[in-house]
């Protein structure tokens, strides 16, 4: 058994641990869905959403909920902590390197995107009937995209803070607005044009902008993965330029 595969088991033990993120990655994203979808005609399209229906809009939401909640507050506020604690640097001296820790973690985080996505996909068809998305393999290009550029944004965060509390603090001040902006809290229709522009430059507009296309049968526009793209480039190599293991 390699050192890196070690180093996932004992990273997805410690996730499994802690019951909040747990639910919030795994459980809240489908609760989310079965909750509204139970809403009589909520399944039914309307002009209002562009066409889909107010059941789809959820299931977007609830797959870029899962991505966000990890790029944004876990990752960041995971290595933090073993920043804090002395781990990255005592491993830095060791002969496993704090690279594979990272990369053990980022194995651990997509694994639990993709388990969050298949449960809301899963058992929401089986329990309200949603359909999934049109256009699968856009889909599938959307949450790619947005989780690169999510969790280099959350790598970035993590690079620039020195303790646990003001990864978290960073990350939060950048989890709830994402939120609005992307048109979690308000549909993207009802919000005012520049907002709506504002929000297709942030990755988590984007994200679920093209995760919303491929439910309607359409590719992400050219601009949505221009932004995804950009942010998990940019994001990426301003990690790693300020990132310190000590």
């Amino acid at each position: 058994m390699t050192a890196l595969t070690k180093l996932t088991r004992v990273e997805a033990k410690l996730l499994l641990r802690d019951k909040v993120s747990v639910a919030l990655i795994l459980l809240l994203p489908t609760a989310l869905t079965i909750a509204f979808g139970l809403i009589p005609g909520f399944k039914d399209p309307t002009e209002d959403l562009s066409g889909q229906s107010g059941i789809e809009l959820i299931a977007a939401i609830a797959v870029a909920l899962s991505i966000t909640m990890i790029g944004l507050t876990i990752l960041p506020t995971a290595l933090a902590v073993y920043r804090e604690r002395g781990i990255l640097r005592r491993l830095g001296a060791s002969p496993v390197r704090p690279r594979l820790l990272l990369g053990a973690q980022l194995q651990v985080y997509v694994a639990a995107i993709v388990l969050s996505i298949a449960l809301v996909l899963g058992v929401g068809a089986a329990a309200v009937g949603l359909p999934m998305p049109a256009q699968f393999g856009g889909f599938v290009l959307a949450v790619v995209l947005g989780t690169l550029a999510l969790f280099a944004v959350g790598l970035f965060i993590a690079a620039v803070s020195g303790t646990q509390r003001a990864a978290s603090a960073f990350g939060m001040s950048l989890f709830f607005p994402s939120l609005f902006l992307a048109g979690v809290y308000v549909p993207r229709e009802a919000m005012p044009a520049v907002l709506r522009q504002i929000g297709d430059f942030t990755p988590l507009g984007a994200a679920l902008q093209s995760v919303r296309d491929s439910w309607s049968g359409h590719l992400p526009s050219a601009l949505h993965i221009g932004t995804m793209a950009g942010y998990a480039v940019v994001a990426s190599l301003a990690a790693a330029r300020f990132f310190r293991w000590e």
